[in-house]
């Protein structure tokens, strides 16, 4: 837990149907230029309504994405009612790697990594020696913590989670996950910034 942070449910025994989330995730980018990608927030009232969307870009390969969404989350009209962030993966834009730890902080909520398969640690590491400060990204990569498991009705997922407990957690994406094996909230963002860029949705959501 992020000292000097008090978050909402420490006081409640059980999460909220209505918890408001963000999900987060980037849109299709050739992996081989250099540019900006487009990163999409789409604010949920738990597995259900979509309340909002936010967006901004990051560098392919850069490192200003913890920054661009600490800006984004900080800024939105939503942000008072948001009580938990939730990020497909932990890099965007290649590998832009998210300091969670850093964003937790500067923006006072819960930030939780949605990983779809349990990852090789080994080979992200190998991976990361192709791209600019590759020990400072795997560093932040380290410190986002232990890779826990979510059982889900037919399935898994793994996450990270800053600013907020393991159990807390699996009770909100157990809310958060109403279709397929993803929180509803970066279903939504996946969707949404596919069709923006390529002019139809694309993939598996």
């Amino acid at each position: 837990m992020i000292r000097g942070i008090r978050f909402w449910f420490k006081k409640e025994k059980q999460v909220k149907k209505e918890i408001r989330i963000m999900g987060i995730d980037d849109a299709p980018f050739s992996k081989f230029k250099k540019g900006k990608v487009l990163v999409l927030g789409t604010v949920h009232r738990g597995g259900e309504t979509l309340e909002g969307v936010v967006s901004t870009y990051v560098d392919v390969d850069g490192d200003d994405a913890t920054a661009k969404l600490i800006e984004m989350i900080n800024k939105t009209k939503h942000k008072d009612q948001l009580q938990c962030i939730m990020i497909d993966g932990i890099a965007l834009g290649g590998f832009n790697v998210v300091d969670i730890r850093e964003l937790s902080k500067k923006i006072k909520l819960p930030v939780v990594v949605i990983i779809r398969h349990k990852p090789n640690l080994e080979k992200v590491r190998e991976a990361l020696k192709n791209v600019p400060d590759y020990k400072k990204k795997w560093k932040i990569i380290k410190n986002a913590g232990k890779i826990h498991e979510a059982k889900l009705a037919d399935g898994k997922i793994y996450f990270q989670n800053k600013g907020i407990t393991p159990r807390k957690v699996r009770e909100i994406i157990k809310i958060a996950v109403t279709r397929g094996h993803m929180p509803e909230a970066i279903r939504t963002a996946h969707l949404i910034a596919s069709g923006v860029v390529e002019g139809e949705s694309k993939g598996r959501a």
